[in-house]
């Protein structure tokens, strides 16, 4: 582990209130403050829960009912109280949307970038195309030719990017690259360079061709049809810009956290889970490692967390150092009971408001589309996502406004293409429950 993340798990094993009242809570609404305090005090609650049924194990071989549902059901209340605090935190701390003023937005001047955004706003409000054709913003879908929509301004398309960004869990730690058309291609060397030492004056003999695997991430038409009546787009007061990425973040968030997860390549990106995957001991390029938890559906009886080590050093530890745990609230339910040989759990909770818990000093990213534990399901992700998982954008957003097929709701066929997979099949281990 690095230092950072020992510093991290060290500050979360303090806990109590001293280490909630940290500079970042305190520059967070109160709402978000008073969201984190009921969080922290539940964990409390759990915790003396949990040790007073881990007690009576101990006694007697078995818990008494009344204890295991009330640690079941303190942790049903955290993890109530964990979505509802991640809800307050995105919707509170999303950025408001830039203005330009004088400066440039996509490269354009400030007074291009103006007529631009004023052009588009004539669009949305009132289907005025002239303002956008004179501008030559018409972008034509090849699909479609001539009901293709508009581009939406460069700011606004950046300001969806980011929200995504902040709702999509598997997007915030990947690597996300911008391209112009519809493909990437990726070279890969899977084992590296060729190289070697001599000496100063020696001949330099020739290395062997290096051998390269080539990646295609295509992109694929993700799209959101946010509706609205023709009172709220007349009122100058509502921000129409800000309305339309509020809208349009989630819906995209939404689908794209399912496709990154287990999408099937087909119109979507592929997930990592929906790789091939072999025993870790037999891993090999092209597929992803897995270790096994020596039981169908559930963790092993003696040492359970043996199996989150194993995960964890399978990772070089150049990817190590950087890697996350992605799993589900459910999973992590299960893994708020676990402790070490000292007595002390596993699982911390976040050390201020809007930064991620911790596992044996890593940090967790809750990801909902990640399965629920089963007999053979993948429910726990372990790796470092910055190097193994690529999400490609392609640049631009588009907009089709239809006040025709839902009256008297005006309709905005919003569209963007989105690609993904895996870049790095060796920086992801999963957990497999069989």
């Amino acid at each position: 582990m690095n230092e950072n993340q020992a510093n991290g798990t060290g500050a979360a094993e303090k806990g109590g209130v001293p280490g909630r009242a940290a500079p970042e809570v305190k520059a967070v609404p109160d709402t978000v403050s008073a969201a984190f305090e009921d969080f922290m005090q539940a964990f409390e609650a759990f915790r003396e829960a949990n040790d007073q049924r881990l007690s009576e194990v101990e006694r007697k071989l078995t818990a008494d009912t009344v204890t295991r549902d009330k640690v079941e059901r303190i942790n049903r209340a955290m993890d109530e109280q964990g979505r509802l605090l991640d809800q307050l935190i995105i919707k509170k701390l999303r950025p408001p949307l830039e203005r330009t003023g004088g400066g440039a937005a996509g490269g354009m001047a400030g007074a291009e970038a103006a007529e631009l955004k004023a052009a588009f706003e004539s669009y949305i409000r009132r289907g005025d195309e002239t303002g956008l054709r004179e501008l030559g913003a018409k972008a034509l879908s090849a699909g479609v030719p001539g009901d293709g929509g508009y581009l939406v301004p460069p700011e606004t398309d950046t300001e969806i990017g980011r929200r995504l960004a902040s709702v999509s869990p598997i997007r915030a730690l990947a690597t996300v690259r911008q391209v112009s058309g519809a493909v990437l291609k990726k070279p890969f060397a899977p084992a590296g360079m060729a190289s070697g030492w001599v000496a100063e004056t020696a001949v330099r003999p020739q290395t062997a061709t290096p051998e390269l695997a080539e990646l295609t991430f295509p992109t694929m038409e993700l799209y959101a049809m946010p509706a609205a009546t023709q009172a709220l787009l007349d009122d100058a007061a509502v921000d129409i810009e800000a309305w339309i990425s509020g809208e349009v973040d989630v819906a995209f968030a939404e689908q794209e956290g399912a496709a990154f997860v287990s999408g099937d390549g087909v119109n979507r990106p592929k997930g990592f889970l929906s790789y091939g995957t072999v025993a870790e001991a037999n891993w090999a390029w092209g597929s992803i490692g897995h270790v096994g938890t020596g039981v169908a559906g559930g963790f092993a009886a003696s040492g359970a967390s043996d199996v989150l080590i194993s995960a964890i050093y399978a990772l070089k530890a150049g990817h190590r150092q950087n890697a996350h745990f992605v799993m589900n609230r459910r999973t992590q339910g299960e893994i708020r009971k676990f402790k070490d040989a000292d007595g002390n759990y596993l699982w911390q909770p976040p050390a201020a408001a809007g930064q991620a818990a911790a596992l044996m000093g890593f940090p967790v990213t809750e990801a909902e589309d990640m399965p629920d534990i089963a007999a053979d399901a993948l429910s726990i992700a372990f790796g470092d996502f910055r190097a193994g998982y690529l999400v490609v954008d392609r640049t631009g957003v588009r907009i089709l406004r239809d006040p025709y097929s839902a009256k008297p709701y005006v309709l905005f066929y919003t569209t963007k293409r989105v690609g993904g997979g895996v870049q790095n099949f060796e920086a992801i281990k999963l957990v497999k429950f069989g």
